[in-house]
């Protein structure tokens, strides 16, 4: 019979997605930066395993937060929907200034005018 995964876990499973679908990472992309192996995020997240507090602040780490803000319940997380809005808009503004870049090297090259 299987059981039920303790709340610790689900509460640290919910926001390590949480956080990791802010910055648009798969779970391969968050365990490389936290240089963790993808199967480990994958029993992490799945409520599998549990972390050790070097674990939790490799996560933290990637995901620019602190290591309690991923143990902390979303009713009661004082950054809640403004914190999510802020870092979607900062992501896409990071795109648009890449693509922007991105356009502007390729100009320079195609035309030979570096000024």
């Amino acid at each position: 019979m299987k059981s039920e995964p303790e709340p610790i876990k689900r509460l640290l499973s919910k926001n390590i997605k949480k956080h990791r679908g802010f910055f648009g990472y798969s779970q391969e992309k968050l365990a490389e930066k936290a240089g963790l192996s993808a199967q480990t995020l994958n029993d992490i997240e799945g409520c599998r395993r549990w972390v050790s507090a070097k674990t939790l602040s490799k996560l933290a780490k990637a995901l620019n937060i602190c290591e309690y803000q991923l143990l902390i319940p979303e009713n009661l997380d004082s950054g809640g929907k403004n914190r999510e809005a802020s870092l979607k808009s900062l992501v896409h503004l990071k795109k648009m200034i890449k693509n922007t870049i991105d356009k502007q090297f390729e100009e320079a090259i195609d035309t030979g005018n570096l000024y």
